[in-house]
Parts: C-alpha cells; sequence; structure tokens
C-alpha cells in the first residue's frame, strides 16, 4: 500500500473509532476461554481482514477497535500457526536500519484524541495484556534514529495499550522487552496516572529462555492498578521477578479508589511504538497471534485456562 493511500485509510479508521463507532466483527468463540469472555475489549487472530481492505484487521473483542497492518500492509498477514484452529499471525520487523525512515512493519491504530472504542480502559482498576510471540532476533535492533552504526535500542516492543496523552510510545499497560540495569529483560511495564510514573516488573530469568528464537510461547501480564502490582506469565505458569522500583510510583499509598486516568487510550500498539508512523522505535523482528486486551486482571488460574485452552 502506498504512504497516501495507509494516510487516506489510517484518517478513516481515526474517524470510524472516535466518532461514529464501527459494529464489533463477531467474536470467535474458539479464541478465548469463557472464563475471560466478558473482559475481552480488543482481540485479534489476523485471521480477519476487513472486507475490502485487507490491510486492516477486525477486532474479535467487543469493542470494534480495527488496527491497521502499518507499512507492510497484507503482505504481514502469513501462514503460521501459534496454536491449533489459527491460519495466520502478524509479521513485524525492521526493514532499513541503517536508515532514518519510517517503514518499519508494525501494528496498532492511534488517534490524538483518544479511541473512543478503548474508553474500556478508561477509570480502569485493572488491564491484562497477553498473546503469543516467536522472536526472529536474539538482540535488539539497530537504532535507525541515530548516525552511530553500532547503537542499538534498549527494548524489543510487542504489544500494548497506550495512556490517554501517549505520543504514540508512553503506555498505560505494555508487554516488551527492555534494558534493566545493562541486562534486557521480558518486561511487564505500566503506568496508572497520565503524564505519571510508570512501574515495571522484571523476569529473573534470562529472555533467551522465556523466548527461544524460532518458538512460539504464550505470555501475558497483568496490572492491578489498585493495589499497584504486576504480574508476569509463561506457557499458563507465573513467571518470578522483581520490581524496578521500590516506591509508590503508581500513587497507590493513600486513599482510592485507585484507578487509571479517566482518559480514552490513543491507540494499541504492536511490535513497535509510534503507531501513527511518523517515528520508529524498538522494533520486534517477530511474529504474533492471538492477541488480546483485557480490562481486569486474569487470575493466574484463568492465564492457565487460556493457555490450555489452545495448546492443547
Amino acid at each position: 500500500m502506498s504512504r497516501a493511500r495507509r494516510v487516506a485509510v489510517s484518517l478513516l479508521a481515526v474517524g470510524a473509532l472516535t466518532g461514529a463507532g464501527v459494529p464489533p466483527a463477531q467474536a470467535d468463540s474458539s479464541l478465548i476461554h469463557p472464563a475471560l469472555r466478558a473482559h475481552l475489549v480488543a482481540a485479534y487472530d489476523f485471521d480477519h481482514p476487513v472486507p475490502g481492505d485487507p490491510a486492516l484487521e477486525r477486532d474479535q473483542g467487543r469493542s470494534g477497535t480495527e488496527i491497521e497492518l502499518i507499512n507492510g500492509g497484507a503482505a504481514m498477514r502469513v501462514p503460521d500457526r501459534a496454536y491449533r484452529g489459527s491460519r495466520n499471525a502478524v509479521q513485524t520487523r525492521q526493514v532499513e536500519p541503517a536508515v532514518a525512515s519510517n517503514d518499519d512493519w508494525k501494528a496498532g491504530t492511534w488517534s490524538a484524541s483518544g479511541v473512543r472504542t478503548l474508553r474500556a480502559f478508561s477509570a480502569t482498576a485493572g488491564t491484562t495484556v497477553m498473546g503469543w510471540f516467536k522472536l526472529n532476533m536474539d538482540s535488539p535492533l539497530p537504532n535507525s534514529t541515530t548516525a552511530d552504526p553500532d547503537d542499538r535500542y534498549n527494548a524489543i516492543g510487542l504489544a500494548g495499550v497506550l495512556t490517554g496523552d501517549s505520543d504514540g510510545h508512553g503506555v498505560r499497560a505494555l508487554l516488551e522487552l527492555i534494558d534493566v540495569d545493562g541486562e534486557l529483560r521480558l518486561v511487564a511495564l505500566g503506568r496508572r496516572l497520565d503524564g505519571g510514573n510508570s512501574q515495571t516488573f522484571a523476569a529473573t530469568r534470562n529472555w533467551r529462555e522465556l523466548l527461544p528464537v524460532g518458538q512460539w510461547v504464550h505470555l501475558a501480564a497483568t496490572f492491578d492498578f489498585t493495589t499497584g502490582t504486576l504480574a508476569l506469565y509463561r506457557n499458563g505458569d507465573p513467571v518470578e521477578g522483581f520490581y524496578t522500583r521500590t516506591d509508590d510510583p503508581w500513587l497507590v499509598s493513600g486513599p482510592g479508589p485507585h484507578v487509571t486516568t479517566a482518559s480514552d487510550p490513543r491507540g494499541i500498539k504492536i511490535g513497535g511504538s509510534f503507531p501513527q508512523d511518523t517515528l520508529e522505535r524498538n522494533p520486534c523482528d517477530c511474529r504474533m497471534d492471538g492477541l488480546m486486551f483485557l480490562d481486569s486482571v486474569v487470575s493466574a488460574n484463568d492465564v492457565r485456562r487460556q493457555y490450555r485452552h489452545l495448546a492443547r
């Protein structure tokens, strides 16, 4: 798809998402365990292109939030199965590592006024991000925004929900790999208040063991904004980890209720930042499938149920 056409499509999508509202796709009941269905806001299995425009993917959750397959369009939908019943996955990747451009393959949606269909993440007490991921890289990719050929990004973006004041990078709830004290780690990174501090829960185990190159892995991250706690899961099991801050970055020590800022998220980002395609940051050479964004803290038992629901 040409950049001009992609921008036009993106603007049409933003208008629908922030105004008229697109009727949700009929949810694929095979994708999610019944215990989670009531809290599923948005979900993408990359088997449901928008009729007439395969560069857009239909939402299998209740919100009807379409996302764009940015820069690669329909070519990003590749035949690969993360779980039984799947037909396609989405491929994200860096395109020109030595050139400062906006051509990386990533996915998502963005609106400066907030994405109205994602309002379930406004003033919410909890969020869960989960899905299947297969990395085809063993280190962060070259930083295309600097002149130094040896400079690399400090993170690998997976999937997350943006804040209500995000520039396309700042998040309310995110799964990613990021440098923690000089070592790349799998993390859940969340922010309760727009403009406020983030908290990070980092996995203790080596990230290459958690996400072996070329292997599908199911990951989940939960964000409890009421208690200020986060959790990570891999293939249905809890992942041991630690908080990178020991103070109170979410300001939950005082009187509640403690919920996120009452603002519509500015979008969803998948495989890198800036879904409005104005800048490149933290690209992921990887495939993703069965991505889900829920407006509650999924219990450890239900994370395990969801994994087994698809993996068995």
